[in-house]
């Protein structure tokens, strides 16, 4: 037998498809594989193996690593009959396999269980996924496992809604001990944190929610690796009503600006935010960021605090450069000319900031109204406001 992978059990209850999400190398192939073997141990004797297309099943599902014909006590693997597409076990139970590419070649056949492997890679999901699910008819309680990497897809969502649906996730990282560790370091060098790493490798869903200020495109055309020499950065705050364990986070985000041509450009450098602090205490790591990054002053919203807010500045240092800045309008408002200018191409990301970018990513939305402040992203909106808006002649954008 091949050696021990983190295989991913099935679990318990009634349930007609285990829906199982993970990032590359997860381990959702071996799961799959795994759960196939149980079936025909327990007496299936037909099962449905589909895949993107017929290639990808006899590469990844059949003669993979993980796959069914490496898999168990080398007397009990299948056979490949590739003229007829189909596996054949010792017990005389079948394998057929099916192509994503062609719903209508489930029509007619008939089965007891089935893998749907990287379902989000099929061309045709929801044609493809009903043809399965009519075919599964046989035996007493015909089940179906279903393993991809995610993608924001409707027919993902539809199946992940499905009440005979269990859903289980898996990152890449659960697996490391059975990954080659140079992959796992420059894997997540390259792309942690950003938006496909958050799909393909921590197996997240990243949807564009409708009237989102900011989409996710937006934010990864922003990541650059470095920043150039700044004229200016600062410290921006958004401080909390109140302090505790249920108490809104305090947004601290450093930027900073340079002129590049003609034109001038802001740098995001760091999401310093932190949740459940006294002022005192948020005050003085704020106060921490500005040192660290030699930022020319602290720029602290008031609407919520005011002179108490300035006081407790003073008390750590009355020299520290504080400037305030009260909100006349909504958050949603005040970001609406942020958000153009990452459009525009004048706001940059030196780094991915998940939290930041999945606040920025809701502003706008019925969950931003719904949901915790979005203390991250409006301290950001109050930096960029400071740095590329406050300058600008015309009113409008000068009152926010």
């Amino acid at each position: 037998m091949h050696s021990a992978r983190n295989v991913q059990i099935a679990p318990d209850g009634d349930w007609i498809i285990w829906l199982f999400l993970g990032g590359r190398g997860a381990g959702k192939t071996r799961a799959g594989a795994e759960w196939i073997r149980a079936q025909i141990h327990n007496g299936a004797e037909r099962v449905a193996l589909v895949a993107p297309t017929y290639a990808d099943a006899r590469e990844v599902m059949i003669e993979g690593e993980s796959g069914l014909r490496n898999i168990g006590y080398p007397s009990e693997r299948p056979i490949y009959e590739s003229s007829r597409r189909r596996l054949v076990w010792p017990n005389g139970a079948v394998g057929h396999v099916f192509s994503a590419e062609d719903p209508d070649g489930l029509r007619g056949p008939q089965f007891d269980a089935g893998w749907a492997d990287e379902f989000c890679a099929w061309s045709y999901p929801e044609e493809t996924l009903s043809n399965l699910r009519f075919g599964l008819r046989l035996g007493s309680y015909p089940r179906l496992v279903v393993t991809s990497t995610p993608k924001p897809m409707p027919a993902l969502r539809k199946l992940i809604a499905g009440q005979d649906v269990t859903l289980t996730r898996a990152g890449t990282l659960t697996n490391k001990a059975h990954l080659s560790p140079v992959f796992m370091q420059t894997i997540f060098e390259v792309y942690g944190g950003t938006r496909l790493g958050r799909q393909e490798l921590d197996g997240e869903i990243l949807d564009d929610l409708q009237g989102a200020l900011w989409t996710r495109q937006m934010i990864e055309q922003a990541v650059v690796e470095h920043a150039p020499c700044l004229d200016k950065t600062i410290v921006s705050i958004d401080p909390p009503v109140t302090s505790g364990a249920r108490a809104d986070s305090c947004g601290i985000i450093v930027a900073g600006s340079c002129d590049i041509g003609r034109r001038t450009l802001a740098y995001v450098l760091h999401d310093g935010t932190l949740q459940g602090l006294s002022p005192e205490r948020w005050a003085k790591h704020a106060v921490a960021m500005w040192e660290k990054w030699d930022a020319d002053y602290i720029l602290v919203e008031i609407n919520q605090g005011g002179e108490m807010v300035k006081s407790v500045f003073n008390a750590i240092d009355a020299h520290i450069p504080i400037r305030t800045v009260y909100a006349s309008r909504g958050k949603v408002a005040r970001a609406e000319p942020v958000a153009a200018l990452y459009e525009q191409g004048k706001v940059k990301h030196v780094g991915n900031f998940p939290e930041l970018e999945d606040e920025l990513c809701a502003l706008g939305t019925l969950s931003s109204k719904q949901g915790k402040s979005p203390d991250r992203a409006d301290a950001l909106v109050w930096a960029i406001n400071d740095l590329l808006l406050k300058s600008r002649s015309d009113p409008r954008l000068r009152q926010l």
